[in-house]
């Protein structure tokens, strides 16, 4: 029996990308799991003020800050990701979408410094 093709996992893509230009809010697919993600990190720096308040050796701090930093990209990333799959993308089919092109390659600019 011949296999059956499996279906290609999509992106998660923003939800209502377009904006108010007042408000600008974008319903995030999978808040809850960034929410959770971003508790932890919360916790973390907690972590981190716990060890400076400690006395804690500097090595063990930094690699704690090191640690939070890397957390804080990864969460970036999802909603970099999410944000070009859903509402960048959307801008592109519509209008060719130079103005959000333009508008992600800055936060991508501002991200890696």
């Amino acid at each position: 029996m011949p296999r059956q093709k499996q279906p290609a996992k999509e992106a998660a893509s923003c939800h209502h990308c377009t904006p108010e230009p007042e408000a600008r809010k974008v319903e995030q697919p999978h808040k809850k799991a960034l929410v959770n993600r971003i508790r932890r990190i919360e916790g973390q720096v907690g972590g981190v003020l716990n060890m400076v308040e400690d006395d804690r050796y500097c090595v063990d701090i930094l690699t704690q800050i090191s640690a939070v930093k890397s957390a804080l990209d990864g969460v970036a990333i999802q909603i970099l990701s999410t944000h070009v799959s859903g509402c960048v993308r959307k801008a592109v089919m519509e209008d060719g979408g130079s103005t959000e092109i333009n508008e992600i390659l800055g936060l991508i600019r501002k991200m890696i410094r």
